[in-house]
């Protein structure tokens, strides 16, 4: 497990950023570099579920760990749903990355918001999320400086 961070400056405040990155439209925009149509289920509540599915509704399932509106959030991911709904959180495949974090901190620079993302993955994901937090972090910024 290895943890790749990334980190944007966006020209606007953090209300608007975090706006930007859970709100069900814009989610589904800067996210379709991991997968088209993706979306985010949360009854945000720290301990609570969250989901992250494919236009399918498979995906994975996670809790929220801490939250703290609008200055971070951060997940742990406990397992994978298929999209029929069924979670597995207890198979050998699952057990070996369950309890992997997913933060996103926000920064206020007076006006402007440093937008930092980290999460913990396997090798073999490094250059998908490379690709998909790089392009899906310059389309938060684009929507959150001119909408």
């Amino acid at each position: 497990m290895e943890t790749l961070s990334y980190e944007i400056v966006i020209n606007a405040p953090s209300q608007k950023v975090w706006d930007v990155l859970w709100t069900p439209e814009t989610y589904t925009e800067w996210t379709q570099f991991f997968g088209p149509g993706s979306v985010m289920k949360s009854d945000w509540t720290v301990g609570g579920k969250t989901y992250f599915v494919n236009a399918e509704g498979a995906g994975m399932v996670s809790t929220i760990d801490s939250l703290d509106k609008p200055n971070q959030i951060i997940f742990k991911h406990l397992g994978m749903v298929d999209k029929e709904g069924n979670e597995d959180i207890h198979s050998k495949e699952v057990m070996e990355w369950s309890g992997a974090f997913e933060k996103y901190i926000l920064i206020d620079l007076e006006g402007k918001t440093k937008l930092h993302a980290e999460v913990q993955v396997d090798k073999e994901w490094k250059e998908h999320l490379d690709m998909g937090f790089t392009k899906g972090l310059e389309v938060v910024k684009n929507l959150a400086e001119n909408k």
